[in-house]
């Protein structure tokens, strides 16, 4: 059996509506999002894109 795609908005909006609660809504929050870690660039990193400038990137 196979499921046809949807051919319009209208469509895909239907079938998402039928897609049951417990698959759509979390039983438990998600965790806010952590802050991110601090990092530097060292030297050895920085002299890897040196000249990048050149190829226009």
């Amino acid at each position: 059996m196979t499921t046809p795609e949807a051919s319009t908005m209208t469509e895909l909006i239907e079938d998402c509506a039928d897609i049951p609660r417990s698959i759509t809504h979390a039983e438990r929050p998600l965790p806010a999002p952590r802050a991110a870690a601090s990092w530097e660039v060292d030297d050895t990193t920085a002299r890897r894109v040196d000249g990048i400038d050149d190829y226009g990137v």
